[in-house]
C-alpha cells in the first residue's frame, strides 16, 4: 500500500523531469540549428547544384538533428532579408543587409502521460545576423 502511494507521485515526477527535459533539449538544438544556417549564410556560399536558399536549409536541417527531417521540416525553415537602414523586408541577399533565418510551426509531443494534454507544445527559434559582401560583387542565386 505505501509502494503505491510512493511510486505514483515519483514516477509522474521523473515524467514531468524527462518531459521538460526533452522541450529544453529541442528548443536548444533548434537554436543551435538557425544560428549555424545564418553563419553560412552571411558567408555566401551554396553546395553545389542548390541554391543560397535551399542550401540554408540542408544546413539548418543536418544540425537539427532530425527535428526537421524531409520536405516538412524543411518548410518550417524560413529565411528572410531585411534592408538595414529601414528594416523593410527585400528580396535581395545582397552584402550588408540582414539574413534572419526561422523556424516556426515546430510541435512537440511529451514523452510522458503528466503533461500529455492532446496538443503538442509549439518551439520557434530566430537568429540574425549581416550578410558579408562577396568577394566578386555579386550575391549568390537564392
Amino acid at each position: 500500500m505505501e509502494f503505491g502511494l510512493t511510486c505514483l507521485p515519483l514516477f509522474g515526477f521523473i515524467f514531468l523531469i524527462l518531459d521538460v527535459s526533452w522541450m529544453i533539449f529541442a528548443q536548444v538544438t533548434l537554436q543551435s540549428a538557425v544560428r549555424q544556417g545564418v553563419r553560412y549564410a552571411i558567408t555566401g556560399q551554396v553546395m553545389s547544384g542548390m541554391g543560397q536558399d535551399a542550401s540554408i536549409k540542408t544546413v539548418v536541417q543536418n544540425a537539427a538533428v532530425g527535428f526537421l527531417a524531409g520536405t516538412a521540416g524543411a518548410n518550417q525553415i524560413a529565411i528572410n532579408y531585411y534592408l538595414p537602414t529601414t528594416m523593410a523586408a527585400t528580396n535581395s541577399n545582397a552584402g550588408g543587409n540582414i539574413v534572419q533565418v526561422s523556424i516556426q510551426g515546430f510541435a512537440l509531443s511529451p514523452l510522458g502521460p503528466i503533461l500529455h494534454s492532446g496538443s503538442p507544445v509549439a518551439i520557434s527559434a530566430v537568429a540574425s545576423d549581416i550578410v558579408e559582401p562577396p568577394a566578386n560583387g555579386i550575391p549568390p542565386t537564392r
